[in-house]
């Protein structure tokens, strides 16, 4: 067979090693990570952050498919761009314009299965190891944004119905994916298998990315709980561990099919007994994950904690206080108030810094309550008291405390305020 003319080229994807896996895991958890840092870290907002994607996807896209063989760098660009922008597609139908994510996930899956036929119908091979011409890397690339946008909304919709962790959440797609590796060491249709494996890598490594990126305690019931990294660390770690590896590829050439007649080479024959067999394990599959997601749906899902004491746990909404509750929290504040005045003025700056210290505590405690009873009241002096706190230089940074007579000034406003704006 002679070289590949300028419509069959050599094969333009990388060969299916752990390394393919690995740093497509890689990819996704940077897909979620790195698309939250844009749009809301950064405050670039979901659509600007959605059409920046698209016209960046556009481009690298452009370049791979300029290439003409598979190429390390380019390829894993692309599928880092791909995993971002495929993340974003999903997160603007359900954020912007609240599409539930069961119809967003039955739509991606109606379109998978519509590019898969005309793929099929065209080309009459799914097969990876044949992406040798334009529009086989068309449908490729179409196939891989759209099993990025189905995966999102498909690991969304898991959490959403089974209000599960994203520590705990892991464990399904990866479960999955094992199951299905052993199927397909049994005798199931590759390429069944390995689109199926492509599409749960995407909630896996969504859910990783949460895990690590999502802070150590819940900031409101429901929020998703982690290691509290942030999606900036976390896109950092997981980038340089993709560049590492697409390096590694790079030297080796472990992942690159050895000749042109290699990547042409017959398909290795399949038993068909197994694969009927190996399918209708599929389906079991199947059943018996949609019946493990009805059951964790009916479980009770604690979202808040009612002591107050969880370190991982928002606490629950307290009631509306009663008006004498309401007058006594408020005489309280004051009280506090003065007496930080009082040590100011005394030279006793750590006592006075002490005092505002328990009186943010209380008033974070109070909030939910206070807020119950008039929301606006409490949106005004929570401003005045932020204003009060960054003149101590609590919950601020490293700024410095400001002079007593400024911490004073600020108290006093803090106090009027509270006269003068009642709950």
């Amino acid at each position: 067979m002679g070289e590949p003319t300028g419509r069959q080229m050599l094969n333009k994807v990388p060969e299916v090693t752990v390394w393919f896996w690995i740093i497509k895991i890689l990819c996704t958890t940077v897909g979620e990570s790195f698309a939250d840092y844009i749009n809301e870290t950064l405050g670039f907002g979901l659509t600007n952050t959605m059409l920046l994607f698209t016209a960046v996807f556009a481009v690298v896209l452009t370049v791979q498919f300029r290439t003409k063989r598979y190429s390390p760098f380019p390829y894993w660009l692309t599928v880092v761009v791909v995993s971002v922008t495929g993340t974003l597609y999903t997160d603007m139908l359900t954020d912007q314009q609240h599409v539930p994510l069961w119809l967003s996930s039955t739509v991606f899956s109606v379109l998978l299965a519509l590019v898969f036929g005309i793929w099929w119908l065209r080309e009459r091979t799914l097969s990876i190891h044949s992406i040798t011409t334009f529009p086989r890397e068309a449908f490729y690339w179409l196939t891989v944004l759209v099993t990025f946008a189905l995966g999102t909304a498909t690991g969304d919709w898991t959490l959403e119905l089974t209000n599960w962790t994203p520590a705990q959440s892991v464990f399904l797609p990866l479960g999955l994916i094992v199951l299905i590796t052993g199927l397909w060491k049994f005798g199931a249709n590759p390429v069944l298998s390995f689109w199926l494996a492509y599409i749960l890598t995407r909630p896996l490594g969504a859910n990783i990315g949460d895990w690590l990126a999502s802070p150590k305690v819940a900031a409101n019931p429901g929020d998703p709980v982690g290691l509290g990294l942030g999606t900036f660390i976390t896109s950092l770690i997981f980038l340089g561990a993709i560049l590492a590896t697409v390096i590694y590829l790079t030297i080796s050439r472990s992942d690159v099919a050895g000749t042109y007649e290699a990547t042409h080479a017959p398909s290795v024959a399949t038993n068909p007994r197994r694969e009927r067999i190996a399918l209708g394990a599929f389906g079991v599959i199947a059943a018996g994950t949609a019946a493990l997601m009805v059951w964790a749906h009916n479980q009770p899902h604690v979202t808040c904690d009612p002591t107050g004491q969880s370190e991982t746990m928002p606490a629950c909404p307290k009631p509306a206080l009663t008006g004498d509750q309401t007058t006594a929290a408020v005489a309280k504040y004051d009280k506090l108030a003065q007496t930080a005045i009082a040590q100011d003025r005394a030279g006793k700056t750590a006592a006075s810094h002490a005092t505002v210290q328990k009186m943010r505590d209380d008033w974070d405690a109070d909030a939910t309550s206070l807020q119950a009873v008039n929301k606006k009241t409490w949106t005004l002096l929570d401003n005045q008291m932020d204003a009060v706190l960054k003149t101590y230089a609590i919950d601020h940074g490293h700024i410095k405390p400001a002079p007593a007579a400024k911490q004073e000034k600020q108290l006093k406003v803090l106090l009027a305020d509270f006269k003068s704006h009642r709950f």
